[in-house]
């Protein structure tokens, strides 16, 4: 009987012990995932069936997220029965929940395809926890077939697979990102059978500033060749075939109404050139439409006719593109819609991997030196000005021959510039009055323009933490008008300029807003590229006009700096006639991102431009100062 009641306790031992699981896979983990099984049965071009079991242990609240659940369902998409067990650190099991214990709420209204999003939360006593998932979806749909993506940052896995049964008649393609795995391919009757699979890998390291992570990690794209969407079928083995359904979807909707494209045609008629009827058609479709974000169903992906756009005054990337074509069509300019994937630091398309990595639309007029390309869902930026949500990219235009895939411009410091031009005025009390001149273009121009519209407390929160001033006790920020650039006046009172004194030496810091105000950058070897979000070129000058009684004692010494991807230099002098200081500095990053064996010397750049930075003004100064009223505007 003893003997029994052994046997049985280990029958019921919990599988999924994390005793038995390697420290190498627990080190630096917040989740174990013991199993996760993805079962992939596409049928046909509009029928596929997903299956999802995964098991995982969450350690410690770091990995909270992974005790959300979440699945969006639509006319083509459908959550099918779901089941999530909860074990507490012994196994025991603590909590079941069924898909009708999810909380659904519906999506979509008006322009948007009507669905529901079912989500629930597990809500753990203690850490450990571990959780068991299965789910199934149906997919009317081979658009999106699922990656095999096996592991993130902060999660170790003990095994995972995924299975794919195709019919041949759709067809798939694959390939290994970051990794060299491969397939074990079989049959089972007419359907061929992918298996791919991984056991026993530590927790991806998540390194500050790089690509984003769904990229960045080992991964296995999965497209079908033959695909249908909504009822649309497509081709996907090529990118001129992709762009024939693209073309075929948008068939007929840059139409507009006679009486509005003779608008279009007097709105330009005074004009000799091509570049610029776009310049004033495109300024005119920033200053009278407004962006809305389309982004389910077919919606996604077709655009609503130009008419409707027209009359609406407003339309998602793909309305206002294809609104923007139209009207360039009204005045015999020709353009072609181009999608692509939007996102700070994007990795291109894989020009050889034809797949949908998309998920923006922007317009492309083609020129036969330079091509001209629009951000129509932007009223900032300037004709010709992509910014660095779609540099550095592929495009796939949509030509009348299919899809092809070129190259977005790259970025450019030259085209992010911000320079700022202060005075400040000393009073004898060592109070001071600030004036600077802000002008901006590209990425800097936007955020300036973004400051300008918010509260006072949120513009003063930015001139602290993102300039670097001093807090002032008043300030006024205002617009200036510029047709080049944007312009900007910011007036400060500060109470007290010197940082500290001894005796009658002042000690000030050498301009008014820092030159770099980002976090050090960390030591150490990179194993993966540093990503800036944009190229820029900053400028300052800071003038100090001195009270009387005070002179230049000490000046920084002139300092340039340089690696291969970036410049920097700063410069001080004392103008005796006009008892005034003055601290110009310069500093040009080359490119956005850089590789992983150039950290080294960017590092110690930034580590040297921000001694620099940290140097003070020394101001000699002879009498006492007396207490000033305090001045405000």
């Amino acid at each position: 009987m003893l003997c029994m009641g052994v046997l049985v306790l280990q029958a019921q031992k919990f599988p999924y012990d994390l005793a038995a699981v390697p420290d190498s896979i627990k080190n630096k983990a917040n989740v174990v995932v013991h199993l996760d099984n993805t079962e992939v049965n596409v049928e046909s071009d509009d029928k596929v069936t997903v299956n999802i079991h995964k098991v995982y242990t969450v350690l410690n609240d770091e990995g909270k997220g992974a005790l959300f659940f979440q699945e969006f369902s639509t006319k083509y998409i459908f959550l099918e029965e779901v089941e999530i067990k909860v074990f507490d650190a012994n196994g025991k099991q603590t909590e079941k929940v069924r898909k009708k214990d999810l909380r659904t709420l519906a999506t979509g209204e008006g322009l948007i395809e009507d669905g529901f999003r079912s989500y629930y939360t597990i809500k753990p006593s203690a850490y450990p926890v571990t959780v068991e998932l299965k789910y199934e979806q149906k997919l009317k749909s081979t658009l999106n077939l699922p990656d095999f993506r096996y592991i993130t940052v902060n999660e170790g896995v003990v095994s995972a697979s995924y299975q794919a049964k195709v019919n041949p008649e759709i067809g798939i393609r694959f390939k290994a990102k970051n990794t060299t795995i491969q397939p074990v391919i079989t049959q089972d009757g007419k359907y061929a059978v992918y298996k791919w699979s991984v056991s026993n890998l530590p927790p991806a390291e998540q390194e500050e500033r790089s690509i984003a992570m769904i990229n960045r990690f080992p991964h296995v794209s999965i497209t079908a060749d033959k695909f249908s969407h909504y009822g649309y079928k497509g081709d996907m083995s090529s990118w001129n075939s992709f762009g024939l359904w693209l073309r075929d979807l948008h068939n007929g909707l840059d139409a507009l109404p006679a009486d509005r494209q003779q608008f279009f045609q007097q709105m330009v008629s005074d004009v000799k050139t091509d570049q610029e009827k776009i310049r004033r058609i495109y300024k005119y479709l920033q200053e009278n439409f407004r962006y809305v974000s389309i982004q389910l169903g077919i919606g996604g992906w077709k655009s609503f006719a130009a008419d409707f756009t027209d009359k609406k005054k407003y339309g998602d990337c793909k309305g206002l593109s294809n609104y923007m074509k139209a009207a360039l069509k009204a005045v015999g300019i020709n353009s072609h819609l181009a999608i692509i994937n939007a996102a700070y630091n994007q990795e291109p398309v894989d020009q050889d991997f034809p797949a949908n990595g998309f998920n923006h639309m922007i317009l492309c007029v083609p020129g036969q030196k330079d091509s001209i390309w629009l951000e129509c869902t932007s009223n900032l930026n300037e004709m010709g000005e992509l910014g660095t949500f779609t540099e550095n990219r592929n495009a796939l235009l949509v030509t009348d021959k299919g899809g092809v895939l070129v190259p977005t411009p790259r970025s450019e410091a030259g085209k992010n510039s911000w320079s700022a031009v202060s005075t400040i005025t000393i009073q004898d009390d060592l109070s001071a009055l600030c004036e600077t001149k802000f002008k901006a273009r590209g990425e800097y121009r936007e955020l300036m323009d973004g400051l300008l519209k918010e509260t006072k407390d949120m513009q003063k929160q930015a001139i602290v933490s993102y300039l670097g001033a001093k807090q002032p006790d008043d300030f006024l920020l205002t617009k200036i008008e510029d047709p080049e650039l944007l312009s900007a006046e910011l007036k400060m009172v500060i109470s007290k300029i010197p940082e500290f004194n001894a005796g009658n030496k002042l000690f000030f810091s050498p301009r008014l807003f820092k030159t770099w105000t980002g976090r050090p950058l960390k030591q150490g070897n990179r194993k993966s590229d540093y990503f800036f979000e944009y190229p820029f070129e900053r400028s300052d000058t800071t003038i100090f006009k001195l009270p009387a009684g005070a002179v230049a004692d000490a000046l920084p010494s002139e300092k340039h700096v340089s690696c291969d991807f970036a410049t920097y230099q700063s410069k001080y002098w004392f103008s005796a006639k006009e008892n005034a200081i003055y601290a110009t500095t310069s500093l040009v990053l080359k490119q956005h991102r850089i590789p992983a064996k150039g950290y080294a010397s960017l590092k110690k750049f930034f580590d040297d431009l921000m001694q620099d930075d940290s140097q003070r003004i020394v101001v000699q100064k002879t009498d006492v100062p007396n207490k000033g009223e305090k001045k405000a505007f």
